[in-house]
């Protein structure tokens, strides 16, 4: 007999990234304290969430193999939606990603391309039981169109985001493990490439990459964001200043840390143990996320779980690594916790995916 949907729940993931984004609002809250221009965000955060936990518990309820089905449609949605924004998209900090949506606000396609193009990749991959040079092709030739879209944004930060998951899911999808490695050896190439000339990536992108390796080479200048940011995290010590009485950021020494630099926030204001805290939080998501991968009961849902993992798992470590000075800035976004409506509601969506994949388990068929 088949067990009730509450019992099949992953409710260890859903109520953790619940409490986690309201975690975040009591920190966008005390980040902006000071900020007469971004004292509302927290309120516009809840906003967000509501919406987010909405999407969620729909994603929840739809059959993922439903999403296999709309992949084609998706990824042309996709493709069309960043076309808009390189065209008339609305440009601020120097990049243009956003679409406006008028009083609404802004929209940021970049952030559910993330989750398409997992979709797309599982699609593609599970097409066959054995993946042979022409999926391998075919699945890079149809990341490398939006995630080129995306870099000229510029946002370097979203298209590794991609191509980890990209990495991700070809690992477990290529039957032969030489394609894998012919792609391995293909990456490292382009990313020398990219890295080693002024062809790809904006001067500012390039210097904040160099800087990782001599970071005090310009302190007041591509160095600025991480020296304060190491600095604020430093000086929270062990128990931290105490919440709303955090230097660094109440005195906007450290930029965006409503956004990128929000764990600068946490390390400040609550120290060693409330960081720790927070990381455990994120190991308890992750778990629970790893727990839709053991549950995929076909070749797609292995796939799109094993691209939505990576992906928060990478927007975890390279956004806390980046801020205290392990990872390069790149500029991406903690999950559930950095202000911003695209990111959170598409991670949201990201778990109700994993959270329908979990429960279909246990799931009779006939």
């Amino acid at each position: 007999m088949e067990r009730p949907w509450y019992r099949r729940f992953n409710w260890l993931l859903a109520v953790s990234v619940i409490g986690l984004s309201l975690f975040g609002v009591l920190i966008i809250h005390s980040a902006n304290l000071h900020n007469l221009d971004a004292s509302s965000e927290w309120r516009k955060q809840l906003v967000y969430i509501a919406i987010g936990t909405g999407a969620m518990a729909w994603f929840a309820s739809v059959d993922y193999r439903r999403w296999r089905r709309w992949a084609l449609h998706l990824y042309i949605a996709n493709l069309v939606m960043l076309g808009i924004v390189m065209a008339s998209g609305h440009a601020a900090l120097g990049a243009q990603r956003w679409i406006s949506l008028g009083p609404l606000g802004t929209f940021q396609p970049s952030e559910p391309a993330k989750l398409i193009l997992a979709i797309v990749i599982a699609s593609l991959l599970a097409s066959s039981t054995a993946s042979g040079p022409r999926d391998f092709a075919l699945t890079v030739l149809a990341v490398a169109l939006p995630a080129g879209l995306i870099l000229k944004q510029p946002d370097l930060g979203t298209t590794l985001v991609i191509l980890a998951m990209l990495s991700a899911q070809l690992f477990f999808g290529l039957t032969k493990p030489w394609y894998f490695a012919v792609y391995a050896a293909g990456s490292a190439a382009v990313a020398a490439f990219v890295v080693g000339t002024n062809v790809i990536l904006k001067p500012f992108q390039r210097s904040r990459l160099l800087i990782f390796l001599h970071p005090n080479s310009d302190l007041r200048g591509a160095g600025w964001n991480l020296n304060q940011s190491k600095i604020a995290v430093g000086s929270g010590e062990l128990f931290g200043k105490g919440l709303n009485h955090g230097t660094q950021t109440q005195l906007d020494f450290v930029p965006e840390h409503s956004r990128d630099f929000i764990f600068t926030v946490v390390g400040e204001e609550l120290g060693y143990l409330g960081s720790l805290g927070l990381v455990t939080m994120y190991g308890l998501v992750l778990f629970g996320a790893l727990r839709a991968v053991f549950a995929a009961r076909d070749r797609f849902a292995l796939l799109l779980s094993v691209g939505i993992v990576t992906m928060l798992a990478f927007h975890v470590t390279v956004n806390i690594g980046m801020t205290v000075g392990i990872m390069p800035i790149t500029g991406i976004p903690l999950p559930f916790m950095s202000y911003g409506g695209s990111a959170i509601i598409t991670d949201f969506a990201a778990i109700g995916l994993l959270l329908n994949i979990s429960m279909q388990r246990d799931k009779l068929v006939f």
